[in-house]
């Protein structure tokens, strides 16, 4: 199968597949398109969404016709490999391992025979690129997982896991930025509020960055913390 793929998604949005798979080339693609069309606007176009291998781009049909997009889609992309991508930040975390806090580190660890110390050392200081934002608004999936962290999400999802938890999915780790249902396997929390409505913008982070988790006591975590402080239950499996 041949690469980049044009796809309808209704009448109102195309994605733009650029492959299979997990890794920073097929994401830097993506980027690439994004910033490409942000800097040469298409009439129609109304949103653009980046995922890991994808853009998707929902445009207004009473604008601009779906071949007419295409055609311009493809001309764009044509020009993606000379693309300077804005300079990537570093976004640190500071993170409270296990506990009440992560409450599923324990098992992490029995799962990959490892210690909880160690766990946590393979978690965190490096830097994690973040692919895409979305599930719920701020939610980061992050690239780069050590694969002896690599662990399958919860059979039943939690109903509730905490704004600041941060969790592993499979190959992927991440934070919940709000409160939200999940099924991640919770490691640990931080005070950091990734998305804040109040701020502007309101989401910490974008894709392309990288976060760095920085592990902390507990009395750190508190004094930082603002707000009513709720935790997520534990689970048997």
């Amino acid at each position: 199968m041949s690469y980049p793929r044009y796809l309808p998604m209704g009448d109102r949005a195309f994605l733009v597949r650029f492959g299979d798979g997990i890794s920073e080339e097929l994401n830097r693609k993506v980027r690439s398109l994004a910033v490409l069309l942000e800097k040469n606007p298409i009439i129609g176009v109304e949103e653009l969404v980046p995922t890991y291998r994808s853009l998707m781009i929902c445009y207004n049909p009473l604008k601009i016709s779906p071949e007419e997009l295409e055609g311009a889609l493809k001309d764009l992309v044509e020009e993606i490999e000379d693309v300077e991508l804005p300079e990537s930040r570093i976004i640190k975390i500071p993170t409270v391992y296990g506990g009440k806090y992560g409450p599923d580190l324990e098992f992490v660890a029995k799962y990959h025979g490892l210690t909880p110390e160690e766990v946590i050392e393979l978690h965190a200081n490096k830097d994690y690129l973040v692919y895409m934002l979305g599930f719920t608004p701020g939610f980061t999936f992050l690239g780069g997982l050590d694969e002896r962290l690599h662990t399958p999400r919860l059979s039943t999802p939690r109903k509730r896991v905490p704004a600041g938890s941060v969790g592993i999915g499979g190959k992927q780790t991440g934070v919940y930025a709000v409160t939200s249902p999940g099924g991640w396997r919770l490691i640990g929390r931080t005070y950091v509020k990734i998305y804040d409505p109040d701020r502007d913008p309101p989401i910490l982070v974008r894709a392309g960055d990288y976060m760095r988790f920085v592990p902390i006591d507990e009395e750190e975590f508190l004094s930082n913390w603002k707000g009513e402080l709720e935790f997520a239950e534990s689970v048997e499996e």
